[in-house]
């Protein structure tokens, strides 16, 4: 995926589910996008993907949500925290070691070995998904 266009929640999900299905040991997937882009919708599909089936909500609150699966999912959202202190707090690397990692509002972390997505909301329930930095295979 470089630059995809989804026109329902189903559609990114759909989306994400195969990106999941994709990730390895030691990823790390940076989301952006504005609130209500999608992300949270995104990052359900990528659970899913990655062989789990537990319920995904936003982290806002609680920074951090870790996913079963066939591949351990890490979902962290940095809404809430300031660059610094809380973000070395957070524990990527140990949650990288486990499985992968993605984090709505990505794009406030410097990671150089990250994938980078960016999404959309273009109205209505249609969404541009676009891979603007990817990880090497």
């Amino acid at each position: 995926m470089r630059d995809v266009v989804t026109n329902s929640p189903a559609e990114t999900e759909a989306e994400g589910e195969r990106l999941g299905g994709l990730l390895r040991q030691g990823d790390l997937l940076l989301l952006k996008g504005d609130l209500g882009a999608g992300k949270t919708t995104f990052v359900r599909g990528v659970a899913r993907g990655a062989g789990s089936s537990a319920h995904v909500a936003s982290p806002t609150f609680q920074l951090v949500r870790v996913y079963p699966g066939r591949l351990q999912l890490a979902h962290v959202d940095l809404y809430r925290v300031e660059a610094g202190g809380q973000l070395a707090d957070l524990g990527l690397d140990e949650l990288l070691d486990q499985g992968a990692v993605v984090v709505e509002w990505g794009d406030r972390l410097e990671a150089a070995e990250a994938t980078l997505l960016s999404i959309e909301h273009l109205g209505g329930d249609r969404r541009r998904l676009r891979v603007e930095r990817e990880l090497g295979r």
